[in-house]
């Protein structure tokens, strides 16, 4: 089963692709999909949803597990980051992918086995459980992955 889970942001989109056979989790590709501050936000949104659909596209996964959206102080960033979340939904959609949603504390929950966990140690235990050498980079591929980890670990 491959799992893709994804950190929705307008700036930077961290995705990781899992793959769980049996007993054994492999990373099989992280990273960000990243879109400049001077484009038009609707080319923005144009060019994370085309990056989305063309990592569906590519590893065919069984689903698509996505942070829910946490509302802080900065409702300016929370409108995009719901635009953003609005791609990834349609780009599931089209191609019949199921989308399973995460709470920031359920992704801390399920990988290091306390809610409270901070983000060096969501990182570090990422390393741990999938092998990794280093902390994958920029923070929003190690949530990606992170994501997509939780939801491996749910279904289990």
């Amino acid at each position: 089963m491959i799992v893709i889970g994804i950190d929705p942001g307008l700036a930077r989109l961290g995705y990781g692709v899992l793959q769980a056979e049996r007993d054994t989790i492999t990373p099989i590709d992280y990273g960000c999909l990243q879109t400049p501050a001077q484009m038009p936000a609707g080319e923005r949104l144009l060019a994370q949803y085309n990056g989305v659909a063309a990592l569906l596209d590519r590893y065919q996964p069984a689903c698509l597990a996505l942070e829910q959206l946490f509302f802080t102080k900065n409702v300016t960033s929370a409108m995009s980051v719901s635009e953003v979340r609005g791609v990834i939904l349609l780009a599931a959609q089209q191609r019949q992918i199921p989308v399973i949603e995460y709470t920031p504390n359920q992704v801390k929950q399920a990988i290091t086995g306390s809610g409270r966990a901070d983000k060096r140690q969501v990182q570090e235990m990422i390393c741990r459980l999938l092998h990794l050498d280093a902390v994958p980079k920029p923070d929003d591929a190690a949530d990606g992955l992170s994501i997509a980890l939780c939801h491996i670990h749910v279904m289990r």
